[in-house]
């Protein structure tokens, strides 16, 4: 009898995977392609062509059979997760119209007064005009009909990556719920697109009928299609099944499906999330993300440019590290993690604060990153030391702003990501959050989620606990050194707690006298 094979498709920010995994989770092949994450045609632009995904994604096909012994014929159904918030443009016949937009592009569409109505009053009771406005004002789709009116007249489907790739896969219009993370007139609540008296309806262009179709993770969104099934090298007719977006597969996948299990992400943008059942606001009026659990919620805090500034750290600062590697013959990160290592806990005081990128409410959107403490003894070893420290106490933070909001405390983290495969990270974070830090047994926690999605909804396992049981485990286990709590416990709520309120007033003075962050 042949092995059942779940073959999941990870469309990130940086590369695109094609994976198989069986049923106890171990993943039996991957084939992986580098993309550039975005072209720029304007300062703060951040396009990419949404046919240079699904070529991606073939020639991911085809490293990963040229790499297994395996059937095509072993595998039982397809899923997909992606980057949130990249959304493309499909005229009526399915034409691309334009450049998708990522989640990472830096454009603002205008905003012309308040909202109106009942909502407006509202929003001005709650103090939340500043954050409805910068909805408005990063909504793809409010500055696609500002500047580009003809493309927006013409688009018939509205859709975000994960959407428009199961729309290749199957030639239906549908979206699993769980991936609709974005500036579009979804209820985060009911996990369902937006009541028609909803404001969002009222700040947004979209219509109803530009929207697909919305069925919860395990839902069956179509059979793949003969051209698509030739494209990934898999037997046309299997069925796709709706999963989630990457952020809450990587929960799943990570064994997250508890309040009191914490999930951090070593991403690009870092996080820290819990799974409940419960809709639980993080910051109050910040909705929690869908989970890849049907019904089931994100309770998320994210660090936005997150680990993003260790490979800024890297390119701007660790050209020796890069080449030394080159002679070796080894991997950067090995240089990097001694370069951590020769650093003690706390990096002689010098503490930094990852606000890098400009938040909605906590931070303000007149946030700025910053260091504090250098003195003569520091080095660029102590500041890549304490660029970790930093991120790993906003997510602290975030842990502390998840426990008071849910009232459950958090007993263990689950850390995965790409800066989770450092043993000093993982070090520091059980240090930092006097918990023990687990790496899950797999690299591909976003795929596995995504492939777990498609075993329950496939029927080959009974429910998403059993799942859990059966799929994940942990891989290595960092427990927390009692001398180093103590040390980072003081430097967080001495010194990093009271950085951003000190420093907010300055944060203003910069914005209103250069004009950055906007």
């Amino acid at each position: 009898m042949t092995t059942p094979l779940i073959f999941a498709i990870d469309n990130g920010t940086q590369s695109v995977r094609a994976l198989l995994f069986d049923l106890e989770g171990n993943l039996i092949g991957k084939g992986k392609t580098e993309i550039d994450p975005y072209f720029s045609e304007q300062p703060g632009w951040a396009e990419q062509h949404p046919d240079y995904y699904w070529e991606s994604l073939g020639k991911a096909c085809e490293s990963l059979w040229q790499s297994v012994d395996v059937s095509p014929a072993q595998v039982k159904g397809i899923a997909v997760t992606t980057q949130r918030g990249t959304v493309v443009n499909l005229d009526t016949e399915g034409r691309v119209l334009r450049p998708a937009i990522t989640w990472l592009d830096q454009r603002h569409a205008a905003v012309d007064g308040p909202v109106s109505g009942r909502w407006g009053w509202a929003f001005k009771a709650l103090g939340l005009e500043d954050t409805i406005t910068r909805f408005r004002e990063k909504a793809q789709a409010n500055w696609i009909s500002q500047q580009q009116p003809a493309i927006w007249e013409n688009t018939g489907k509205f859709l975000l990556l994960s959407g428009y790739l199961n729309w290749r896969l199957t030639g239906r219009y549908v979206d699993s719920t769980g991936s609709q993370v974005g500036y579009i007139p979804f209820d985060y609540k009911r996990q369902r697109w937006a009541a028609p008296r909803d404001f969002k309806w009222q700040v947004l262009p979209v219509t109803r009928a530009q929207l697909p179709e919305l069925v919860p993770p395990g839902a069956t969104i179509g059979d793949l299609q003969p051209e698509a099934a030739e494209h990934l090298g898999l037997p046309a007719g299997l069925p796709v099944i709706a999963a989630a977006s990457d952020k809450a597969c990587e929960v799943l996948g990570s064994g997250g499906i508890s309040p009191d299990t914490g999930c951090m992400s070593y991403g690009t943008t870092a996080t820290i999330n819990t799974t409940s059942a419960r809709y639980i606001e993080p910051i109050r009026f910040m909705p929690p993300y869908p989970a890849a659990v049907p019904r089931h919620y994100c309770t998320e805090v994210m660090i936005y440019r997150g680990f993003w500034m260790v490979s800024w750290f890297k390119h701007e600062f660790g050209l020796r590290e890069r080449h030394l590697a080159e002679e070796r013959g080894i991997q950067p990160e090995q240089l990097f993690d001694e370069l951590v290592q020769a650093v003690p806990p706390g990096s002689m005081g010098l503490m930094l604060q990852p606000y890098w990128s400009p938040g909605v409410r906590e931070p303000g959107p007149e946030a700025k990153g910053a260091i504090i403490g250098f003195g003569d003894v520091h080095t660029r070893a102590h500041i890549y030391r304490a660029i970790l420290e930093g991120l790993a106490y906003a997510l602290r933070e975030g842990r502390e702003r998840i426990e008071k909001r849910s009232g459950v405390k958090m007993r263990r983290l689950r850390v995965a990501g790409g800066g989770s495969q450092s043993d000093v990270a993982m070090q520091l974070t059980a240090d930092i959050f006097n918990l023990p830090a687990e790496r899950p047994h797999t690299y591909e926690t976003s795929g596995l989620g995504a492939a777990m999605d498609a075993a329950v909804g496939l029927g080959l396992i009974a429910d998403f606990p059993t799942a859990v049981r059966q799929m994940t485990r942990v891989g290595r286990r960092f427990e927390p050194n009692p001398e180093h709590v103590r040390l980072y416990d003081r430097l967080y709520r001495e010194v990093y707690t009271q950085m951003y309120r000190r420093l907010k007033p300055l944060y203003h003075s910069i914005r209103d006298i250069t004009g950055y962050p906007r």
